[in-house]
């Protein structure tokens, strides 16, 4: 009787590995600057009404300037649990990063008629911020 031997799976990536460390700083990066962009594009719909094509009969419209105040807030926190995250903050920067990303998808989403490519663009990098933030554990957490 022989023994067949099977080759070993290959292991899951650690939720330590680089990718996943260099993972969560490029994650806090992005976090900050799609902030910093929210609240440029929130500034321009709120500033003028004309900067963003006229949508008639969506089922989601909000006049711009509520759109704008909406960008502008949830840029101005994820610019905060961006520069959080960065500086080594405890899970809480996570837990809100995760948060703040899945809420800019979701206004992103409802924003894709005024400007659908960068819609698109802001969506693809808040999946890449949640995904990077839920699968970083770090090793020794930091104590505030």
């Amino acid at each position: 009787m022989t023994q067949q031997t099977h080759p070993a799976p290959a292991p899951a990536p650690a939720p330590n590995s680089g990718w996943a460390t260099g993972g969560v700083v490029f994650a806090g990066v992005l976090l900050l600057m799609n902030g910093i962009f929210a609240i440029l594009q929130g500034i321009s719909a709120i500033a003028t009404d004309d900067v963003y094509t006229r949508i008639h009969n969506y089922v989601y419209k909000i006049n711009l300037t509520g759109w704008g105040w909406i960008l502008v807030i949830l840029g101005a926190l994820g610019v905060i649990a961006g520069a959080a995250l960065l500086k080594g903050a405890p899970g809480w920067a996570r837990g809100v990063g995760i948060f703040l990303a899945a809420l800019s998808m979701v206004a992103q989403f409802l924003f894709l008629p005024y400007a659908p490519l960068w819609a698109l663009i802001m969506i693809g990098i808040d999946f890449f911020v949640i995904w990077a933030l839920a699968l970083y554990r770090p090793e020794h957490p930091a104590h505030v």
